[in-house]
């Protein structure tokens, strides 16, 4: 049984928020910091079990466990435990403000993947951006992730016009010696960033230009891969993605769908609403249930976000569901 939607996208990859709690303050997401909004709870490890089963007999196999920061859950390794015995190949999104003193049980709970937020190779700059003193802890992090051996390793940059736009020679010598994939994310609006959006957001186009016109050509895509299109250069041990979410049929590859912390499954990042699935996570016996549920609210999956024309739904911050 494999998920599709009337354009006939198929779907196997979930991106699921464990928190919507973020100790960062990050210019382009959270300027303000963390304001507590829900009233709640965030799913039960319990809960999580009941709905990746879903998702399973609904053939995703890759699972992408994301906040707000999502290494603030105490229980993140008993997550990310069930998520591995239940067959997915489990990644991890986080800003790595605790990565050093966590990735190892991590990895030892059946951790494979590797998402590092790391907008700055400058630590004034870093701190800038995000509201942190942490850049060295961060590179600590990194460091002892790569001497685990995870599967891949990926630093994700949001691209930003007059901070960190001229860092892109720092970041190539970055990644020339480490097995690493480094994609520049283009800055998307949000009903909280409007200004910061229209004074620091810049098209990746010119980035590319320059990575052809030196060598480097373009990866072949992996089947469950993200929206990144990667190149490669053989000099370099790393790669270079991008995310251009104003890219020509963008969501024509969309392969995930989202579901927030406290169990609400959206169906397009920049769309409108969401609808809830947590009343079919309380018990075993409502698993069929869910499973046709979200069978049928696919069928209502746009087929495209309409950032173009300036409307991105009704996405207040990117926190509540990692990007």
């Amino acid at each position: 049984m494999v998920l599709s939607d009337p354009q006939g996208r198929q779907f196997r990859y979930l991106r699921l928020s464990v928190t919507d709690v973020c100790n960062f303050r990050c210019s382009y997401c959270l300027p303000q910091g963390y304001k507590k909004c829900q009233s709640k709870p965030e799913l039960s490890v319990a809960e999580i079990s009941r709905l990746l089963r879903a998702f399973s007999l609904l053939s995703f196999k890759k699972l992408r466990l994301t906040g707000g920061e999502p290494t603030l859950r105490s229980d993140l390794a008993e997550i990310i435990r069930e998520a591995s015995l239940g067959g997915f190949q489990v990644g991890l999104t986080t800003n790595g403000y605790r990565l050093n003193e966590k990735i190892r049980a991590y990895k030892d709970s059946g951790l494979s993947l590797l998402n590092l937020s790391l907008d700055s190779l400058n630590p004034t700059r870093f701190k800038e951006i995000t509201g942190k003193n942490e850049f060295v802890n961060l590179q600590k992090g990194l460091d002892t992730a790569l001497s685990l051996g995870l599967q891949k390793i990926k630093i994700n940059t949001v691209f930003l016009k007059g901070l960190n736009d001229q860092e892109f020679p720092q970041f190539l010598e970055y990644i020339k010696c480490r097995p690493i994939s480094l994609r520049f994310i283009e800055l998307m609006p949000t009903g909280q960033n409007k200004d910061f959006f229209l004074q620091h957001h810049a098209r990746s186009e010119v980035l590319i230009e320059q990575l052809l016109k030196n060598g480097w050509h373009e990866s072949s895509r992996e089947t469950e891969a993200g929206p990144a299109q990667e190149y490669q250069h053989e000099d370099f041990k790393g790669k270079i993605g991008f995310i251009s979410p104003y890219a020509k049929n963008f969501c024509a590859q969309c392969n995930r769908l989202r579901v927030s912390a406290r169990g609400d499954l959206r169906l397009c990042l920049f769309g409108k609403g969401e609808v809830s699935l947590r009343s079919f996570l309380q018990d075993d016996a409502d698993l069929p249930e869910l499973v046709e549920f979200i069978q049928n609210t696919l069928s209502l999956k746009p087929v495209s976000h309409s950032l173009h024309t300036g409307d991105y739904g009704d996405m207040q911050t990117l926190s509540a569901y990692g990007g």
